[in-house]
């Protein structure tokens, strides 16, 4: 049974109750209201409402779960599987568009243009555990000591075994002299039976012997060559007298990558005492540029250090010169800075 109440005011009496309005004109306004049967709005006995939570999950009477019919439910499911199926072919569409602009073999932008720019770093091996500081340059340990010794030259047998196995020996590789250069999509070896016995595996790298030898290399840049220094041109100031006197006394057509290594103060420069570079002082430049060429070796030196010091903490700086190498401390390019002290 419904019930129904009505009411009625007069326009003035609903908006001017208080009749400030008094001459305003009278219409009547009639509002009903109409209310259901009472026992829909009565709650149930216990104070609790008919199905709550548990009707909501499962509707008998309608068939819904958690407020939807199957069919509800099977709209919406169809709809977000078009939708984010549609999501996902326009993402992958984007993605492959993307990579038609790049080319697996090089980097897209080259030289200046790069990230990395056209003035190579200089790296040294081997390098304290990263995990624990990954900052940290010190070389060092204890002369003599096997195990003190192990954790520095095991990295170099590690570096040498790239250039001794099968990746130096594959059919892209070849022996690479000032006349013979390497072809297409070949690479030059790097000559590690030139390497002198005092920086070898079974030498454990002088590191037992107190005559440690640290790896040099530059970091690989694609395409780049150097403009090398020769005995045709004027060196800079800055360069050391003996480099000078090196590049003098080479033929200006066997052009090179020079090396410098010394201490980075005069105290620094007593405690190293005399560095010798093996097998010579200067990487060929007929090593570059690296294209990257499958299985291509970085070149590199080592910097034996004969008697260094002991028990002092000595700072040594490598620098690398050429006319397109720019040596910057703050950019660390163009030279590496490391500390070496052996107790």
């Amino acid at each position: 049974m419904e019930v129904k109440r009505v009411q009625s005011w007069s326009e003035q009496e609903f908006f001017d109750p208080i009749g400030i309005s008094s001459n305003s004109p009278r219409h009547s306004v009639t509002f009903q209201i109409t209310m259901s049967d009472k026992k829909n709005y009565s709650p149930a006995k216990g104070g609790q409402n008919n199905g709550g939570f548990k009707k909501f999950l499962w509707n008998p009477e309608t068939s819904e779960f958690l407020g939807r019919t199957g069919a509800s439910w099977l709209k919406i499911t169809i709809f977000y599987i078009i939708f984010f199926a549609g999501l996902a072919a326009f993402f992958g569409l984007m993605l492959w568009i993307f990579y038609q602009t790049l080319d697996p073999t090089k980097p897209k932008w080259i030289g200046e243009d790069g990230l990395i720019g056209s003035n190579p770093g200089v790296g040294f091996r081997p390098m304290p555990d990263q995990d624990k500081n990954v900052e940290s340059t010190l070389i060092w340990y204890k002369r003599g000591d096997a195990n003190s010794g192990k954790f520095w030259s095991d990295q170099l047998k590690n570096q040498w075994k790239t250039y001794t196995e099968s990746s130096q020996t594959g059919s892209q590789g070849q022996i690479c002299t000032w006349t013979t250069t390497a072809g297409p999509d070949k690479w030059c070896k790097v000559p590690v039976e030139q390497i002198d016995g005092n920086c070898t595996a079974a030498n454990s790298f002088g590191y037992q012997k107190g005559e440690p030898c640290i790896l040099i290399k530059l970091n690989k840049i694609y395409g780049w060559k150097p403009d090398a220094y020769t005995s045709k041109d004027k060196l800079p100031d800055d360069m050391p007298a003996d480099l000078q006197k090196k590049i003098n006394d080479t033929p200006a057509e066997n052009p090179r990558v020079w090396f410098s290594c010394d201490g980075e103060n005069p105290a620094d420069k007593e405690n190293l005492g005399k560095v010798e570079y093996i097998p010579s002082q200067g990487i060929e430049s007929f090593f570059y540029p690296f294209m990257n060429q499958n299985g291509y070796q970085s070149p590199f030196i080592f910097v034996r250090l004969t008697n260094p010091l002991n028990g002092v903490l000595i700072n040594v700086e490598c620098k690398a010169w050429a006319k397109n190498i720019h040596p910057s401390r703050l950019d660390r390019v163009g030279t590496v800075h490391f500390e070496i002290m052996i107790d």
